[in-house]
């Protein structure tokens, strides 16, 4: 369990795994405060961005919230906030979704959140289940990210622009990327949430990150 006295801002903008994120986080010590304040953003230590559902609803989500994303960018990308996007909240940090017609996103890691098209027939859309995450070398610059097992489930994946970006990947027909990682900010595609173990390992070291 993680021994830090930090704040944790869970930024509440309707996604569906807000809850099950929240418990967890509070699982490995975290100080969490459930939010859609924008000034709570502001002052917090660490910030997680969850997300559940389509790449467009929850881009629209988070920017129906009035000044919230000008909070995140104020604290992360100025402030050098450490911060966590999991699963859409991940996929949020491309410059866009093509789900749904073409959706903008942070733009904080560049790349696009495209469809997964398996050339193989027998691999099956959505990615579902358990698989493994293969942390690259590069990723122990960023001490967060572990090689494991982790509960997926998502249709649609990050295609990432920079290489340098990419901190692990896993297989569903081919390589598919697991998480991406670029100064104090990461981004998941699993679900540490339901990732037992290794997942409360991944936010008890997000916990404990001094990027």
């Amino acid at each position: 369990m993680a021994d830090t006295a930090d704040t944790v801002a869970l930024i509440d903008y309707g996604a569906g795994n807000l809850h099950s994120v929240h418990n967890a986080l509070k699982a490995v010590g975290a100080h969490v405060i459930v939010t859609a304040d924008p000034n709570v953003v502001r002052a917090a230590d660490r910030i997680v961005l969850p997300g559940v559902g389509s790449f467009k609803a929850c881009a629209e989500g988070l920017r129906a919230i009035p000044n919230m994303v000008e909070a995140m960018t104020e604290r992360v990308r100025v402030g050098g906030a450490p911060f966590l996007g999991i699963c859409v909240g991940m996929q949020l940090l491309a410059d866009a979704g093509l789900e749904h017609g073409v959706t903008p996103g942070l733009g904080w890691i560049s790349g696009e959140v495209r469809l997964i098209e398996p050339k193989d027939p027998a691999i099956k859309v959505p990615h579902m289940g358990w698989n493994d995450v293969a942390a690259l070398p590069h990723a122990k610059d960023h001490d967060v990210i572990d090689g494991g097992e982790a509960y997926f489930l998502h249709s649609y994946h990050f295609v990432a622009q920079n290489p340098s970006d990419i901190a692990a990947m896993t297989d569903h027909g081919e390589g598919l990327v697991a998480a991406v990682a670029c100064d104090n900010i990461l981004g998941v595609q699993y679900h540490p949430e339901k990732s037992q173990a290794y997942g409360l390992a991944t936010l008890s070291r997000f916990l404990e990150w001094k990027p």
